[in-house]
């Protein structure tokens, strides 16, 4: 993937005069091999852009359904390097970019240049490390960049305007911004002040806005869409994928229900993608 790989995505969903969805996926979970089927059902559903997190063992801001994958991940031996192996799998068949999602420590302990020259040649377009802050991550944004690696931020509801600002400088990709205060899931929804947050973080950078927590819905899709150029469902798929593995008591899951948990990520994917393309849909009958 170029550097320029996520901008040419919201370039192209801004050209259909929609916002882009990014579909979340925990890699590992619930084995390695398993997240390249899931990843590739995602893109057949329509998602535009992938984000693959890595796992980590403290990950603070994550709700009881990423904590479970990241536990389930960790325990089938899941390591930054098998991670590395799946993105060169997925990335070998799909042009849809790939951002990589962890925590610091991971990528201090496999070091930090090694981490970005090793993501690149996977495959990967971007990175996402949601405990670096902007102030402190200016020699791994230069490494990153120097590499070929879009670099993205998050912001939060009530983040102060300069860090807001330095958050959007320092993303090349986008910026993600937490629709509500409190960790990821579907309880509770997308902030009711979504479209003031959103407003406010584009007064602050030039970087494509997008917006994830509580986005389990069409309805919430849409409603993300509405305002903001990029949509990021994590715990809604992981889920979907989960319900169908934790129905069947196998040590090793076949390939049948394999095939059947990637089925269902697909549809519901299709069933978000209705939702953000419905207010472009909706827009146009208003015209």
């Amino acid at each position: 993937m170029s550097q320029r790989a996520l901008g040419q995505a919201f370039d192209r969903c801004r050209s259909e005069g929609r916002a882009a969805l990014i579909a979340y996926l925990a890699a590992g979970d619930p084995n390695p091999a398993v997240t390249v089927d899931l990843a590739r059902a995602a893109v057949r559903g329509g998602a535009d852009i992938l984000e693959l997190g890595i796992p980590f063992s403290d990950p603070l801001a994550d709700g009881p359904i990423i904590r479970a994958a990241y536990a389930r991940a960790l325990a089938s031996g899941t390591t930054v390097r098998a991670v590395l192996e799946s993105v060169s799998a997925i990335t070998a068949g799909e042009r849809v970019p790939l951002v990589l999602m962890t925590s610091w420590n991971p990528i201090l302990a496999y070091g930090s240049e090694r981490f970005c020259d090793d993501a690149f040649a996977a495959g990967a377009a971007g990175v996402l490390v949601p405990d670096l802050l902007p102030e402190d991550a200016a020699s791994f944004v230069v490494h990153a960049q120097s590499k070929g690696l879009d670099t993205v931020f998050l912001a939060a509801p009530g983040t102060s305007a300069s860090r807001l600002a330095a958050a959007g400088r320092a993303s090349t990709g986008f910026l993600y911004l937490i629709s509500r205060r409190g960790v990821t899931g579907p309880d509770g929804g997308v902030g009711t002040e979504l479209e003031v947050e959103v407003a406010r973080a584009r007064s602050a950078c030039d970087a494509p806005i997008a917006v994830g927590f509580g986005v389990s819905t069409a309805e919430d899709a849409a409603r993300v869409a509405a305002c903001a150029d990029g949509v990021i469902v994590g715990s809604a798929i992981i889920k979907e994928a989960a319900s169908v593995f934790s129905a069947k008591s196998q040590v090793t899951h076949s390939a049948e229900t394999i095939a059947e948990a990637a089925d269902h990520v697909e549809r519901l994917v299709e069933t978000l993608l209705e939702g953000v393309v419905s207010v472009r849909k909706l827009e146009q009958n208003r015209t």
